[in-house]
């Protein structure tokens, strides 16, 4: 007898602007037994000791090789106002993020999982929502964003207006996201409106 076919897994795109939430959303995916996929502990992963992608940024900008690893530190404030060479850095870590993310889908596609979602803040400017069936967007307001990026190790408010210059505006985020998802009002208020998207989109009873 032939068996039925397995559903589908669906891909969810969770992004938001700095500040917005998004660690905090991708928490309680994995709690609810979602897999998750965080661009950026990939790039950590990738800039680490033995990482992929230690030896290309070596070759770009080869003071920021500090004891076998990219510092990140020092990374950030070499293409900081320097479009040219972060557009260098991307090209490099781009191509080697997506690998990372197949395996992941892959990974995850295998072990079952009705949904696997990916964490990527920049996933309109790259995107990134192409791959997804849904996409996510936490959202604050501006004045809580603001503090909570502020209150981060080495962070300035220049530094901070740079990040926001490189990424889509929150309000145009939100008119793309299928869901929106305010993380202003507290940890429950944000599981409340995770869980009342995915049962729009029955993942959830």
């Amino acid at each position: 007898m032939k068996q039925p076919a397995r559903p589908r897994m669906l891909i969810l795109g969770l992004t938001g602007s700095i500040g917005m939430g998004k660690s905090t959303a991708a928490a309680i995916l994995r709690a609810r037994g979602f897999p998750v996929y965080s661009a950026d502990d990939a790039v950590h992963a990738l800039l680490k000791k033995g990482g992929k992608a230690v030896k290309p940024v070596a070759r770009l900008l080869p003071t920021s090789l500090k004891r076998g690893a990219i510092d990140r530190k020092h990374l950030g404030l070499a293409v900081f106002d320097q479009p040219r060479k972060l557009r260098q850095l991307e090209k490099i870590l781009h191509p080697l993020i997506r690998r990372t993310e197949r395996a992941f889908l892959a990974k995850a596609r295998k072990d079952k999982a009705r949904a696997a979602i990916l964490e990527i803040p920049l996933l309109y400017e790259t995107g990134g929502e192409k791959r997804c069936d849904y996409t996510f967007c936490v959202t604050a307001p501006r004045a809580l964003q603001r503090a909570r990026v502020l209150a981060r190790p080495n962070m300035t408010p220049a530094k901070f207006k740079a990040i926001l210059a490189r990424q889509m505006p929150d309000a145009e985020k939100r008119k793309y996201a299928d869901f929106i998802i305010p993380t202003g009002k507290g940890l429950a208020a944000t599981a409340h409106h995770l869980d009342k998207a995915l049962r729009a989109i029955n993942l959830l009873p």
